[in-house]
């Protein structure tokens, strides 16, 4: 009777949990649709050729916002073909070559502390090293330099958890073949954790694509006319785009439809870029199988 008394108390409380977590669910979808339908039914209004293929003119109530995508797209793949390399390697090491102790602890926190950090502090350290003390002025590197950062937390930590979900056996059956540390890592471990680690640089990229704070104060500029021409000049993006219509634009009202079309571009540029990367682990993970 008491067996049966706990199996049914199991039960319910595992229906209830799981009803939390259903409910969890669907209330963020509900919200993420909601979003989506305002963003979409205001800034539909706004889209057009002008709008997708022009410079902003008349203080920016016209015209349209060729400069930000431009600037945002090419921000968004310097800023992660910094941040990747370097995560991943940072990651290697950490997983497979660093030894176990309190450096190790250390090093780890640090990382997972780094990846709560507002973004705007990491606008303010672009400000005062990369702008400042490097003396690289406003520009597309300092900005990349700055996301770079921004990002490296997410793919070290993606890049770990996909390492660490690789078995030991591979690692090592491939020892016990003959092969180095070294070759066991790149031709065993890398290929079969390349998907996850895919999956960091996915979300590295979308957060690079997002942010306002950090390339407000190393990169982007209230209006420039001409498209970027080296990593030195100043550039637009569509989230500062998007702060300056809403904040500190002189028609403020007469933007307001420019700001709701800025919203949908920049959603749709940065679902773009990450279907492209899904798309390309998905086959991975076939050719995987």
């Amino acid at each position: 009777m008491q067996n049966i008394y706990f199996h049914k108390r199991r039960k319910i409380v595992e229906k209830i949990f799981f009803g939390i977590f259903r409910l969890s669910s669907a209330i963020n979808a509900l919200a993420l649709f909601i979003i989506i339908y305002f963003i979409v039914g205001k800034g539909m209004q706004a889209i057009s050729w002008t709008f997708l293929t022009e410079m902003p003119t008349d203080s920016m109530t016209k015209g349209g916002i060729l400069p930000c995508i431009i600037g945002t797209f090419i921000l968004s793949l310097c800023s992660i073909g910094i941040a990747f390399p370097i995560g991943v390697s940072s990651a290697i090491y950490l997983n497979e070559y660093a030894k176990s102790g309190t450096v190790l602890r250390i090093i780890r926190l640090c990382i997972n502390n780094l990846a709560g950090v507002p973004s705007v502090v990491f606008g303010l350290f672009g400000l005062a090293f990369f702008v400042i003390w490097l003396n690289l002025g406003v520009s597309l590197i300092s900005g990349s330099l700055t996301l770079a950062v921004l990002t490296l937390p997410v793919i070290i930590g993606a890049t770990e958890e996909a390492l660490k979900a690789v078995p030991h056996t591979y690692r090592e059956a491939s020892l016990a073949l003959g092969a180095t540390k070294w070759q066991t890592i790149y031709k065993v471990v890398l290929p079969t954790a390349l998907p996850g680690i895919l999956t960091g640089g996915i979300l590295g990229l979308a957060r690079a694509a997002g942010e306002t704070a950090p390339i407000m104060f190393t990169a982007a500029v209230f209006y420039n006319p001409s498209l970027p021409s080296s990593i030195f000049s100043k550039i637009m993006a569509l989230p500062y785009h998007i702060y300056v219509l809403a904040t500190a634009g002189t028609e403020i009202e007469k933007t307001r439809p420019l700001q709701y079309g800025t919203a949908l571009v920049l959603i749709v540029l940065v679902l773009g870029m990450n279907l492209i990367a899904i798309i390309y682990r998905s086959k991975l993970r076939r050719r995987m199988r």
